[in-house]
């Protein structure tokens, strides 16, 4: 497995307000993980949240004795909403802050998903597909047909999401499980990136013939030579499965 992983400030914004996670090693019973938090909240909260987010999933993964991915992953992420709950009644300032969250374990050729907001997993073989849903105002539009994907990525509302780690006091995540095809690569990315960069030029850029690292590279530096509005944060998995 190979995995090259990347955050970036952005062009417009003050402080990077995404945080992430990549251990290809056992995480307790899981067999690796990756994790990919937005932020969002005034002042700090929003850095807070994505940070206390991802530590709090580690730890909890670290301590739990179940054995399903997705149990772990699902106790792990209500955990992390515990936590950021808990502070934002202990520190009023933070209310209203919140994260998002994709996660995913790889366990062979199956590739266990979770995702709360509108952080997005993809996977990249010789096309795109997009694995998690975005909960999103905006993207509950388009599943209701009431505009298109094209529309959607201009909508003045695209930023408001539905859902996150944080906000209520209990959190749903989606799950989702796919098999991996032999020469597929794995993309957790914030909204920094899809904001910024199409889904074909992303594809484009991860079957290119460079390496991961300089891939990762150029997929944060194209979102900022296309105006950099968020945070970008990528992490790129070649899970090197044979042909």
């Amino acid at each position: 497995m190979k995995i090259s992983s990347l955050t970036d400030i952005g062009i417009r914004r003050e402080m990077n307000q995404d945080y992430f996670f990549s251990s290809e090693d056992p995480v307790e019973k899981l067999p690796n993980l990756f994790l990919v938090a937005d932020g969002m909240g005034g002042h700090n909260a929003g850095e807070f949240a994505s940070r206390c987010a991802v530590e709090t999933i580690v730890a909890a993964a670290r301590s739990s004795q179940k054995n399903d991915p997705r149990e772990v992953l699902a106790d792990c992420i209500q955990c992390a909403n515990d936590a950021l709950r808990t502070h934002s009644r202990q520190h009023p300032e933070t209310y209203g802050m919140g994260t998002t969250v994709v996660a995913a374990v790889l366990t062979g050729s199956v590739l266990i998903t979770a995702n709360v907001g509108d952080s997005r997993l993809y996977l990249v073989g010789s096309d795109i597909r997009q694995i998690t849903r975005d909960h999103s105002l905006v993207q509950e539009m388009v599943r209701l047909g009431e505009i298109d994907e094209k529309r959607a990525r201009q909508h003045p509302d695209r930023n408001i999401i539905t859902r996150a780690v944080g906000v209520d006091d209990y959190v749903q995540a989606d799950f989702f499980s796919t098999d991996l095809e032999p020469g597929e690569r794995i993309l957790l990315c914030s909204d920094g990136l899809t904001g910024m960069v199409e889904d074909e030029e992303i594809c484009q850029i991860v079957n290119g013939c460079d390496n991961l690292e300089k891939k990762t590279e150029y997929l944060v530096e194209l979102a900022n030579k296309n105006g950099g509005k968020d945070n970008i944060t990528v992490i790129l998995i070649d899970p090197e499965l044979e042909r």
